[in-house]
């Protein structure tokens, strides 16, 4: 099969992959998400070197 053509809609594409790329252009993890994975994981880090 062909590769399509850059700037190209094909009739016979499904509708799902043309929402799936929509969305793409987000990052996989949220910069928000990783920064309170940090600092829960400091927490966490804080909370068992007290208890030890």
């Amino acid at each position: 099969m062909a590769a399509d053509p850059p700037d190209t809609d094909p009739a016979d594409r499904d509708p799902r992959e043309r929402g799936l790329e929509r969305r793409s252009n987000a990052p996989a993890v949220s910069p928000w998400l990783l920064i309170g994975c940090i600092l829960l994981l400091g927490a966490v880090i804080y909370v068992v070197s007290a208890l030890f």
